[in-house]
């Protein structure tokens, strides 16, 4: 953003020729942004949505199936982000003071521990590839020693209707979500069971970081993009407004990942 009179208007390089100055231009650009962001909220509202429908109806899949994931891992990515997201938004304060090698330097620190965040990303993905932990018929993932798999949950019969009566074909609701034992229960014997379809939680993993590493690409990229301009000089107090938004969308990055982790990472 900057503030020029119209005289400096008319020979600002950066103002479109449909804005009447730097203000209005940067505000509206702004605006744009928060849209988009709102978009983006909404895609992984979705995401959210279908995690919190599978986590209501099947809990003991992913109670069982998170301690396959590597908390110490996804401990260090959400410190990275959350690094990043430091590093970025002193970036943006340096874009308008006019600190050019502090910009350069912020920025290429941001683009770094995006790649950081990316390998440790890798690593754990590879790990799950070697391990049979994917979604849905590749999940290959031998059992644990001394546990079976569970078998179909019984469905009860429908009882009878009384004598003149219609009996209902609908079996009766569960007493709880489906593979959890009953706290009334004793607890079963034998070896324990792992529950059935524990690709669910994987394909829900993949699908939500793979997004979520897609955006952190396309995050690095952009910033890449401003890098080659900063190094350029063309960021001052003036004009910073492509910082500023690569900023807020770097953040929404950052933010997604800080609720992914606790829900995918830390699930009890």
């Amino acid at each position: 953003m900057s503030h020029t009179s119209p005289h400096d208007a008319a020979h600002d390089p950066h103002l479109a020729h449909h804005f009447p100055d730097a203000a209005t231009q940067f505000e509206a650009g702004k605006l744009g942004m928060w849209i988009f962001l709102a978009t983006e909220i909404l895609l992984f509202g979705g995401l959210f949505c279908a995690y919190a429908v599978y986590r209501a109806h099947h809990p003991e899949i992913f109670i069982y199936a998170h301690q396959f994931l590597d908390k110490v891992l996804g401990g260090i990515n959400t410190a990275v982000l959350i690094i990043s997201s430091l590093t970025m938004a002193w970036a943006v304060r340096a874009a308008q003071l006019g600190h050019q090698r502090a910009l350069v330097r912020l920025l290429t620190a941001t683009i770094a521990l995006g790649f950081v965040f990316l390998g440790i990303k890798y690593v754990e993905y590879e790990h799950k590839w070697k391990e049979g932990l994917l979604p849905g018929t590749r999940f290959t993932h031998p059992l644990p020693e001394g546990t079976t798999a569970s078998p179909p949950a019984p469905v009860e019969p429908a009882p009878v209707g009384v004598a003149g009566e219609e009996a209902t074909t609908i079996p009766p609701a569960a007493r709880g979500p489906a593979g959890l034992a009953d706290p009334a229960a004793a607890p079963p014997a034998g070896p324990p069971r792992v529950p059935r379809n524990v690709q669910i939680f994987f394909g829900i993993y993949f699908t939500m970081t793979g997004l979520h590493a897609l955006h952190v690409i396309a995050g690095m990229i952009t910033l890449m993009w401003i890098l080659r301009r900063a190094r350029r000089g063309e960021f001052g107090p003036r004009y910073f407004t492509p910082v500023d938004l690569a900023g807020l969308y770097w953040h929404l990055v950052d933010l997604i990942w800080i609720y992914l982790f606790p829900l995918l990472y830390l699930i009890h």
